[in-house]
């Protein structure tokens, strides 16, 4: 990562901002170029503050299962995600090298050089023994898996970062209330272009 790809991330986000008709999103986008705007090298974890993070809305081949592990210190289900390191080529390779750390998914349909946010959300992380409580600035990717859950629901857990890992089929999803609002609203954007790409294949 470097200072010449957070400049065109905080000018990616300022456009989102103006242009989504998701008020809370448009927050949220303003919030984290804010603070790219004042925060030099903002993927650092060495921002004790807040710092970006990257994480991946994965999904099925046929869109209608998404991947969540059982995050470990969290104890909540939560859409496969971390850190940014300073060798990631890109914003949405630090997602992709998570998904693979922490579901084992390898092959994926979307592309690799594909610079789109799916989702964007500010959150607090409550302090640890080793590290005080901070904010995550996360910017969230589309991931298609090339894998049908229907057919094969194996996932490979990463026992340091997760309890479970497992696909959850996305109307399921949308009907537990005990979800937080931002993975809710990635489960209701998912559910709308699945039902535009149906649509458009009829």
């Amino acid at each position: 990562m470097n200072i010449e790809q957070l400049t065109a991330l905080r000018i990616l986000l300022d456009a989102i901002a103006v242009s989504t008709p998701n008020a809370d999103v448009a927050h949220q986008a303003t919030e984290i170029a804010r603070f790219i705007a004042t925060t030099p090298y903002a993927w650092r974890r060495a921002s004790l503050a807040g710092h970006l993070t990257a994480s991946a809305w994965v999904v099925d081949r046929t869109r209608s299962h998404a991947a969540l592990i059982h995050h470990r210190k969290l104890n909540r289900w939560l859409q496969p995600g971390g850190h940014i390191e300073d060798s990631d080529l890109s914003w949405r390779a630090a997602a992709q090298r998570e998904v693979t750390e922490e579901t084992g998914v390898l092959r994926f349909l979307t592309q690799a050089n594909d610079a789109s946010l799916f989702d964007v959300d500010v959150h607090p992380i409550p302090a640890r023994p080793n590290e005080p409580a901070h904010v995550h600035y996360d910017l969230r990717f589309l991931f298609i898996a090339d894998a049908d859950a229907t057919l094969d629901r194996a996932l490979a857990i990463n026992a340091d970062e997760a309890y479970d890992c497992q696909w959850f089929a996305l109307a399921d999803l949308a009907n537990d209330p005990s979800l937080d609002a931002s993975l809710r609203r990635m489960i209701e954007l998912s559910m709308r272009e699945h039902l535009i790409k149906d649509l458009d294949e009829k």
